[in-house]
């Protein structure tokens, strides 16, 4: 089992980091373009013996990833990683505990999982971190259909088999790591979490990570699933009076403007919101098959709802709401998936970057040391 640790103009700490990792698992560190200024620093971890690549530009830290995650499917094939940050957040404990889990799920035949070290920020935690690990957990959580508890952690334990998956989703940045959360859902990886200390210093001031727009970049499908839904209402609302109009008939103006509607929400949700792939009739099919469900769920809930007394206005704005959420949930894992998504994504041939060097010392793993003096391509 290797340990992935990307790394933008870290300090002495990476050092200290790996020297600590190195008796238990090789290391292997992903420069993300900190430039010559930190060369000395990435030097000193491969004379620790640690694995360093090196990448000429900053491109953030989903790229780093799936370059480490190429990197070792070359140079380590068959062997799992677990993924850690650079900057001191992660105990030594919490990374080892998180690739026990894994090595123990793999000996034992268990299905694979993305292993997740789970904080539970409790304590001293900045309150910038707190509420923007509150908010994306919320509305992660909701598109999943599940509850994560930290959908924000950088530590993570891959087994071997779902690297070709997780260099296959995209995403830049921290939203890479949270779209891999929304992909292993609708693939239907297996979600593992290990429970982890809570580690801030400094206030947190050397995360990269932007809580607002690092969010609203992976809840983008649940954007645009409300925006097809705004759309389909208003193409609803003029086919209803266009067809009324023309024909003077409610019903058939009813009728008519429901298939007009729907029609379009299928196409917008099949090509922009999901870009579900594969047969067209099926999805079709499923997707007459969940309106028709939501139809008859709405019903019963406002029944049930207004039979407690509540008044029909919010008890349909509460029916409509969850049912929006369990729609979008529903169409993503179900109507729109690929069934033959995962094996596609382990059949990707993937070609690292032609600005990516890596370098090791003669005290890196034997598989390393046979590909010391190459670039990788």
């Amino acid at each position: 089992m290797w340990i992935l640790i990307p790394s933008f103009e870290p300090d002495s700490r990476l050092v200290e980091l790996v020297r600590t990792l190195l008796p238990h698992s090789p290391v292997l560190v992903i420069d993300d373009g900190s430039g010559p200024a930190y060369a000395g620093l990435f030097d000193n971890v491969t004379e620790v013996g640690g694995v360093v690549v090196t990448r000429d530009v900053n491109q953030g830290k989903g790229e780093a990833l799936r370059i480490g995650f190429e990197w070792l499917q070359r140079y380590a094939e068959g062997e799992a990683v677990v993924c850690a940050d650079s900057d001191g957040q992660h105990r030594v404990q919490d990374i080892l505990r998180v690739g026990a889990e894994l090595s123990r799920r793999q000996r034992e035949g268990s299905p694979d999982a993305v292993v997740l070290g789970a904080r539970s920020f409790v304590g001293d935690v900045p309150v910038r971190s707190r509420l923007g690990n509150r908010a994306s957990t919320a509305l992660v959580s909701a598109a999943l259909g599940r509850r994560i508890t930290d959908t924000q952690t950088g530590l993570r334990g891959y087994p071997p088999s779902l690297l070709s998956w997780a260099i296959g989703v995209r995403g830049e940045r921290f939203a890479y790591e949270l779209r891999l959360l929304l992909d292993a859902s609708k693939h239907h990886v297996a979600m593992v979490e290990v429970p982890i200390q809570t580690v801030y210093l400094e206030n947190n001031k050397s995360s990269h990570f932007r809580p607002v727009v690092d969010t609203l970049l992976v809840l983008a499908p649940l954007l645009l699933f409300g925006a097809s839904s705004v759309a389909s209402f208003a193409i609803d609302a003029i086919a209803l009076l266009a067809l009324n109009t023309a024909t003077g008939s409610l019903a058939v103006a009813v009728l008519g403007a429901r298939l007009i509607s729907g029609s379009a929400n299928f196409a917008l949700n099949r090509r922009t919101v999901f870009r579900a792939r594969g047969s067209l009739l099926p999805q079709v099919a499923k997707y007459i098959a969940l309106a028709a469900v939501v139809a008859g769920a709405s019903y019963f809930g406002l029944l049930t709802l207004t039979g407690y007394g509540l008044a029909l206005l919010p008890a349909k704005i509460l029916t409509d709401l969850v049912l929006w959420f369990a729609s979008f949930g529903i169409q993503r894992r179900v109507v729109f998936s690929h069934p033959h998504a995962m094996s596609e994504a382990c059949a990707k041939v993937v070609t690292p970057s032609e600005e990516t060097t890596w370098r090791a010392t003669s005290t890196t793993s034997s598989r390393s040391r046979k590909n010391s003096a190459s670039r990788l391509i």
